[in-house]
């Protein structure tokens, strides 16, 4: 605050001094130096203190003391041309209104002059900056690439120029051909992202901030590719309305492995979300997960009458309802603890609150874990969904949808074969119940508790070096909002009996995947970090299908999601098999998936 007042008490004295000047310099121009008539000079001194006043009122009433003169610009210099104006017609009707003699060329020199004076008083802040970073000695500064020549790299260039930091920006890269050789605030556009490379070397660039906001994931995606060839850190500018409470230098951001998954995120329209979860009770199963967490957001977003986060880990569970109480303080949010296992709990809870909507995403999902414990998975997974669809038919719930996985076509791991277990499971009650049981598959997620993104990124961390099951070894792979707005998407679809599937484009190879990660952290692979195949782990297999070919295809309203029509299959025998694979799993039997290969035929163990 002290400096604030300061900087605009310098600025009044300033003022004040150029009113001084102004008020003179008309006269010395009119008659010379030592021949000006006294007769103007008495009244002008008469009519100074009056003048001061006007201006510094004046240049208050058009702001002209709270600006930020660092990045000041036309916007600065039109306020200026206006308050000059108003002073002078001031300082014009005054002097009329009180027979001031004054020749008359002095109001339009003193008019110049004004807005001269105080526009340079005001623009040599910026100029004397422009001019300090320009010729400063280079020492450690670190030559910049910016690519994207439009209105955001415009403001980012501006910023970074007159701003503190310790870089000079060299070039930019934009694919437009009209604007190559043409100039942004004095940095030349040099060519297209074809020169990359090249102008990378040129310059000796240390860093390359991708500044298009508007550009899709795959062209982003090709341009960090592109970039990830040179030894440079490379950077991206999010979209400017994010940063509209912030200095937009301050919004770049180091390219995260969301830019290197090359396509655009899946938009699931959920505007009948509201009316469908408004005033019911929602349950969320695994509620402290990745995904669980994400569904509980986007559930209280839309603003359910009570919110039932059910999970047996007290850690994860807290976590969400600590964040949502402060982001909905009034809203009806029950942590419960409980595991998917315990028939007899669960129904506690069902029989006191009651859920009209459950969302299943309870489970054991970790791959090579569930190969060394099967019993296990079978009685979370499978007994755990069998309790809950039992639960839900007889507590009358309206829709019940189990999250599922990519892993359960086909499966050659335990997961998997469980998941699909599961599947078959919400298919069955669908056809003997009036609540909807449906399933939504989808392939990993991104970041999630498990994956392979974040072991990647701490083996980066630790000097690698990366391990990889197989050089050739592909996955599907989706953001957690994504996976959660489908799985709200077949909440609201929802006949019973579907499993819902995503259009997820093309897999991502996990090779590729662990080299830009690398190099995104500003390593050379190979050299600086290694990466070792290891082999598949028990259970993996290469690639993961997200449809069987048995279960056909059917389209939806939404173009992104379509639906697997329920197998045939005898209900009757069908219980008669789970019930005894999960009194097997319970008797913790070495002959475990045996059993589940009898009722999930297209499991294959490796």
């Amino acid at each position: 605050m002290q400096s604030r007042i300061l900087r605009i008490l310098i600025l009044i004295i300033i003022d004040v001094l150029t009113v001084a000047f102004c008020t003179v310099l008309p006269m010395v121009l009119r008659f010379g130096v030592f021949t000006v008539d006294v007769q103007y000079v008495e009244p002008a001194v008469r009519c100074f203190p009056i003048d001061a006043v006007i201006a510094v009122v004046i240049l208050a009433v058009f702001k002209l003391y709270n600006r930020v003169w660092s990045y000041a610009g036309v916007d600065e210099l039109v306020a200026v041309f206006k308050a000059s104006i108003a002073m002078e017609v001031l300082f014009v009707a005054y002097r009329q209104l009180l027979f001031v003699d004054i020749f008359r060329s002095y109001y339009v020199f003193n008019w110049v002059f004004l807005f001269l004076i105080i526009s340079a008083s005001r623009l040599s802040v910026r100029l004397f900056k422009q001019f300090k970073k320009k010729y400063e000695k280079s020492g450690d500064k670190r030559n910049v690439m910016i690519i994207g020549a439009g209105a955001a790299a415009s403001l980012l260039i501006k910023e970074l120029q007159f701003g503190p930091g310790d870089f000079r920006i060299q070039c930019i890269i934009d694919d437009n051909p009209s604007k190559k050789k043409k100039y942004i605030h004095g940095i030349p556009i040099v060519g297209n992202r074809e020169q990359i490379l090249e102008m990378a070397n040129r310059y000796r660039i240390d860093e390359i901030i991708i500044a298009i906001p508007s550009a899709t994931p795959v062209a982003i995606r090709d341009i960090v590719s592109i970039c990830q060839e040179t030894n440079a850190k490379v950077k991206r500018l999010p979209a400017i309305a994010t940063s509209l409470t912030d200095s937009l230098s301050r919004t770049v951001r180091e390219v995260n492995y969301e830019d290197l998954l090359g396509r655009d995120a899946v938009v699931i329209r959920n505007q009948h979300l509201e009316e469908f979860v408004t005033g019911r009770t929602i349950m969320v199963t695994g509620g402290g997960g990745t995904i669980g967490s994400e569904l509980c957001r986007q559930i209280m977003a839309n603003h359910p009458g009570r919110l039932l986060i059910v999970d047996i880990y007290e850690n994860g569970a807290y976590e969400i309802q600590m964040e949502l109480n402060r982001y909905y303080p009034e809203a009806d949010i029950r942590v419960l603890i409980a595991s998917v296992r315990d028939y007899d709990r669960l129904e506690c809870i069902f029989e006191k609150y009651k859920p009209d909507v459950i969302y299943h995403a309870a489970a054991h999902k970790h791959v090579p874990l569930m190969e060394y414990s099967p019993n296990e998975a079978v009685k979370n997974n499978c007994g755990g969904t069998l309790n809950m669809t039992k639960l839900a038919d007889k507590y009358k719930v309206k829709r019940f949808v189990l999250i599922s996985t990519d892993k359960a076509v086909r499966p050659t791991n335990v997961m998997g074969a469980t998941k699909r277990i599961c599947e078959m499971i919400v298919q069955t009650y669908s056809k003997m119940s009036n609540t909807e049981f449906v399933a939504v598959r989808f392939g990993n997620v991104l970041g999630s508790n498990g994956s392979v993104i974040p072991l990647f990124l701490k083996q980066i961390e630790s000097g690698g070096p990366v391990t990889l099951t197989h050089r050739e070894i592909t996955r599907f792979f989706m953001t957690v909002s994504e996976a959660v707005s489908l799985v709200l998407q077949a909440g609201l679809l929802a006949k019973g009996g579907e499993v819902f599937v995503l259009d997820m484009g093309q897999p991502v190879k996990i090779y590729d995947l662990a080299v830009n990660l690398i190099k995104m952290k500003g390593y050379v692979p190979e050299k600086d970090i290694k990466i070792d195949v290891v082999g598949l782990r028990p259970g993996e297999k290469l690639y993961e299908e997200l449809l069987m070919s048995e279960e056909g295809l059917e389209s939806t309203s939404n173009d992104l999601i379509y639906i697997g029509q329920p197998i045939d299959m005898d209900s009757g025998i069908f219980m008669e098999q789970l019930n005894a694979l999960i009194k097997a799993s319970e008797e913790n039997g070495n002959e475990i998936k045996q059993e589940i290969k009898k009722i999930c035929d297209t499991y294959k163990p490796q």
